[in-house]
């Protein structure tokens, strides 16, 4: 294993409760975001949707001000959305999403001290097949994952099966951003790859309770390598500009398998 297994923080049922709180969070404002999402609709109210409810549950947003030595200025907004090529961490603007768009909404919450994260990709309108087998391989991906864990499985096993899934149905794994460990910061150790290749090899680490995971699958519909939109040095593009989609979900690693935290149980 790793030397970032020995610098997890294990954590407790009570961090994991509130953990979970944060992660309701959370998912109360995806689902208000996706009531929201149609032909029309402008990423910067979905932006003032966000901070009107972690204000009001008195939580904070983890990404607003952010710093990046390669961005050129701090993050400015409480969500990222990220629209079709857009991969992640794309800026709420005065752009209108069309009939066709897909949108990728990321939304992290500080509450009483700990962190929830998670993230969906939308349909604006109707899409096509690609787009609509897109985002679900990406939720699939994910799925796989969740139910996959459980004490004593070395992670790199379940990233392999991610993968698999994934480019089976002719679609890219991004390499260049991965999933994080989570808890009272929002990017703990360990690092959580969604594919396996030699160079994670000294990387990976076995599942145990009470680890708390932010899992996140990054899938494009064409080639999987990316770049920064040099407008921001935020924006993540796919190289190709093919679509992207984007999901994720914080867990906890349980004695029987995994407990989503940002699903609203």
């Amino acid at each position: 294993m790793g030397s970032a297994a020995s610098k997890i923080v294990i954590k407790s049922p009570r961090e994991i409760d509130l953990m979970r709180a944060a992660g309701r969070l959370v998912h109360e404002v995806l689902c208000e975001i996706e009531s929201q999402i149609r032909p029309g609709t402008v990423t910067a109210e979905l932006d003032e949707i966000a901070e009107r409810m972690i204000r009001q549950a008195g939580a904070v947003a983890l990404f607003k001000g952010v710093e990046n030595p390669q961005a050129r200025f701090p993050f400015p907004a409480n969500i990222c959305s990220s629209v079709n090529e857009e991969v992640v961490h794309g800026i709420p603007s005065q752009r209108r999403l069309v009939e066709g768009d897909i949108v990728s909404i990321d939304c992290g919450v500080r509450l009483n001290g700990y962190c929830g994260d998670a993230a969906r990709t939308f349909a604006v309108g109707r899409l096509g097949k690609k787009a609509q087998a897109l985002i679900s391989v990406t939720r699939e991906a994910l799925g796989i994952a969740i139910r996959e864990i459980r004490p004593g499985v070395e992670w790199s096993s379940i990233a392999r099966r991610m993968q698999q899934h994934v480019e089976s149905r002719g679609f890219g794994v991004v390499r260049e951003f991965v999933g994080h460990g989570i808890g009272r910061e929002m990017h703990e150790e360990p690092k959580i790859p969604n594919y396996v290749d030699r160079s994670q090899r000294g990387a990976d680490f076995e599942l145990v309770p009470g680890m708390t995971l932010a899992i996140e699958p990054m899938v494009t519909a064409g080639k999987p390598a990316v770049e920064f939109r040099d407008a921001d040095r935020w924006s993540v593009v796919t190289k190709d500009r093919s679509p992207a989609a984007h999901f994720e979900h914080s867990v906890a690693v349980t004695e029987t398998g995994s407990l989503v935290l940002s699903d609203g149980g």
